[in-house]
């Protein structure tokens, strides 16, 4: 592949030793970047280059759009890869690509802006013939104009923040006096984090299922699908365990879901990797959630049932090129399970930084995209998440099995990790069934917190 000589990644941890690996085997040439507090950090060593750009807080590195440009400039970066989180979803990011003349391996920035706000997307859909969740098509300017819709609506609620994700600017209302108590909060919240105050009102779900479509288009107007992820495994609204295929999809829903995805894509003219994000309800009717423009987490998940690789396939629509393959050239096969390792305490989900003394890990059967090594710092400036361990098997059974093994076999020493967590989940009966939902952490936490 000649189209790049040398990409940029925007971005640390895990998922920048995983772009570095792939620009590795297609001989493009990487330049890492990285804060003060990340100096010693695996990415950093393996990439062909590597410059700091500021100090640990990541408004003043990671999120620095015009450090980030300079340092391209500098090393003369054809391309950008943003990964997922920071600046991966910032239309200005992309803009600024644009403007300075490096390829931002992602979509075009306006496609980003429109999707990242839940309301445009919502009509989006709609236009679509996408069902999305009944819920207000606008910004809700005032608890008064709130409380009247919310009358139309019925109560329970979800007060969301228009822009943004991960579970922030999120609120459930259950009668008039919460959402009169958490309206302004939530508005406040939305502008903080993301700097925009705008939010709206969906209907609240009870017990969804999170099941989501990995598409790839290019810039010639084809669009496939690569299947679903099942990612109804969370806490505080952010994953923990993510498989594919979904234990809870049959065949025809299963089309009538991909083939949403497709329709969806399709209206916005979407070029590069995305993921479309859908809810069940408890009648198996789904719904639009929101669209991750970008290389989602659970990735992996996806290549190990149809043997892709996704970041080259980024690499490839970013230079121009004509996707080579076909729906009809896409199979699935066998099941794949992804579990998130996080740096935390398993009972209270805190944050634990420390430095790794002791790392462990099995040598068959699994893949394991870590952000650590022996002797590696896991700071407190960014996400406690330090890797993701990945099995495939020929059945889920045989997956659920082989993750059995393979969490009994890593042993981190340093710091507390979910692991204990990831163990009990793999042995509860509602999850050895595929039966669960998003509720499935809280319903089983007594369970899940034996030891």
């Amino acid at each position: 592949m000649g189209y790049f000589s040398k990409v940029l990644i925007a971005n640390r941890g895990e998922i920048a030793r995983r772009i570095i690996r792939t620009c590795n085997k297609l001989d493009i040439k990487t330049v890492a970047v990285y804060s003060e507090a990340d100096a010693e950090a695996p990415h950093v060593s393996e990439a062909t280059e590597a410059v700091c750009i500021g100090p640990a807080h990541a408004k003043k590195s990671y999120l620095n759009i015009e450090k980030v440009i300079q340092v391209a400039k500098e090393t003369h970066a054809d391309a950008i890869h943003p990964g997922y989180g920071f600046l991966s979803e910032n239309p200005d990011f992309a803009r600024r690509c644009e403007e300075e003349n490096i390829v931002f391996i992602g979509p075009s920035a306006e496609t980003m802006r429109i999707m990242g706000s839940k309301l445009e997307a919502r009509a989006q859909m709609q236009k679509a013939g996408v069902r999305v969740v009944p819920g207000t098509d606008k910004s809700l300017e005032s608890v008064e104009e709130a409380l009247e819709i919310a009358d139309e609506l019925g109560y329970p609620l979800m007060l969301k923040a228009s822009a943004g994700g991960g579970g922030i600017g999120m609120q459930l209302v259950q009668d008039q006096s919460e959402l009169m108590k958490v309206f302004d909060e939530t508005r406040q919240k939305a502008n903080s984090f993301f700097n925009d105050g705008t939010v709206f009102l969906e209907k609240w779900i009870s017990k969804p299922r999170h099941i989501e479509v990995q598409i790839v288009a290019d810039a010639y107007g084809n669009v496939l699908h690569l299947f679903e992820r099942e990612c109804s495994v969370q806490r505080r609204n952010q994953k923990v365990l993510e498989e594919s295929p979904s234990p809870f999809l049959n065949d025809a829903l299963r089309n009538e879901l991909l083939e949403a995805a497709i329709l969806g894509v399709k209206q916005i003219g979407y070029t590069n990797v995305g993921t479309m994000e859908f809810i069940f309800d408890e009648n198996e009717k789904f719904y639009f959630l929101e669209m991750n423009t970008r290389l989602q987490v659970e990735h992996p998940v996806t290549e190990e049932i149809t043997g892709l690789d996704l970041v080259e396939l980024q690499l490839k629509i970013a230079a121009k090129e004509k996707l080579s393959i076909t729906q009809e050239d896409i199979n699935k096969t066998g099941h794949a399970i992804e579990c998130r390792l996080y740096a935390e305490d398993p009972d209270t989900f805190f944050p634990s930084p420390g430095v790794i003394s002791r790392l462990i890990l099995p040598e068959n059967d699994v893949r394991l995209d870590l952000a650590i090594i022996e002797g590696s710092a896991v700071t407190p400036f960014y996400d406690p998440m330090i890797g993701k361990v990945i099995v495939h098997g020929l059945t889920r059974d045989h997956a659920i099995t082989k993750m059995q093994r393979v969490l009994k076999e890593i042993d981190i020493q340093g710091i507390k990790t979910n692991i204990p967590l990831l163990k009990q989940i793999m042995k509860n009966s509602s999850f050895i069934s595929g039966n669960y939902t998003t509720e499935f952490l809280a319903e089983n936490k007594a369970q899940l917190l034996e030891r």
